[in-house]
């Protein structure tokens, strides 16, 4: 099997997804309630997220939806402020909630690249939080393509955004590996006639995934040495 090149999920999967999206709800919800405690919960239980263990639920729409699915979820909350209004509340929270590398990102992506790969990012969130995830971590520059679900090709499950990846990089869909830990990622991946490389640093198990993938990775770390077989 040949890989031309890598599309990449990225919460869950270049990105430990406890550590960034727990923080981001928590401020979140913080904010938006004025500190109301009590309210945080109710409101967190809404997008499957324990504000007092900082914890989600495996089922919660922030895993694998978008960012306006996550907005209508939360809409009835927030009457008040209106979907556009509470769509920015959420991409300014995102951009700067911390992010925890799932490996060192800037050894492995450089790896790729020396090996004549191109390399892509194709997220649910928005594409500005997740240009600045990837300029924060030192690494937007080690990618030819970037899109969110903004970005104009629809999102995962669709597989618009991995399609419009092979576009730019003139692969052949067959030849590209779509990597993620979710199975939006893998469903996408293979609606596109990609290879699936599903990883185990989100919340899915392996059980749940590898059904929908072609191989199950601890993480993306592994990647080169599947590449050697």
């Amino acid at each position: 099997m040949r890989v031309d090149a890598i599309l990449f999920d990225k919460d869950g999967t270049l990105f430990d997804f406890a550590t960034t999206w727990g923080a981001w709800a928590r401020a979140f919800l913080l904010r938006a309630t004025g500190g109301d405690t009590a309210r945080c919960r109710l409101v967190g239980a809404e997008i499957g997220y324990d504000f007092d263990t900082g914890r989600f639920d495996p089922s919660s729409i922030v895993i694998a939806g978008t960012t306006a699915e996550a907005a209508e979820a939360l809409l009835p909350h927030f009457p008040e402020m209106g979907r556009h209004a509470l769509i920015a509340l959420l991409n300014e929270e995102a951009a700067r909630a911390p992010q925890a590398e799932a490996v060192p990102l800037v050894p492995l992506l450089d790896d790729l690249r020396g090996r004549g790969l191109r390399l892509g990012v194709a997220t649910n969130d928005s594409e500005g939080p997740a240009r600045a995830h990837l300029r924060g971590a030192g690494v937007l520059d080690r990618f030819d393509f970037v899109a969110g679900f903004d970005s104009g090709h629809g999102a995962k499950p669709e597989p618009g955004p991995l399609l419009a990846f092979a576009d730019h990089v003139a692969a052949n869909p067959n030849r590209i590996a779509m990597v993620g830990d979710s199975l939006h990622d893998l469903v996408a991946g293979r609606a596109a006639g990609m290879v699936t490389v599903a990883v185990l640093t989100g919340l899915a198990t392996h059980d749940d995934l590898a059904p929908h993938a072609d191989v199950v990775l601890p993480d993306i770390g592994h990647i080169p040495g599947w590449l050697d077989g």
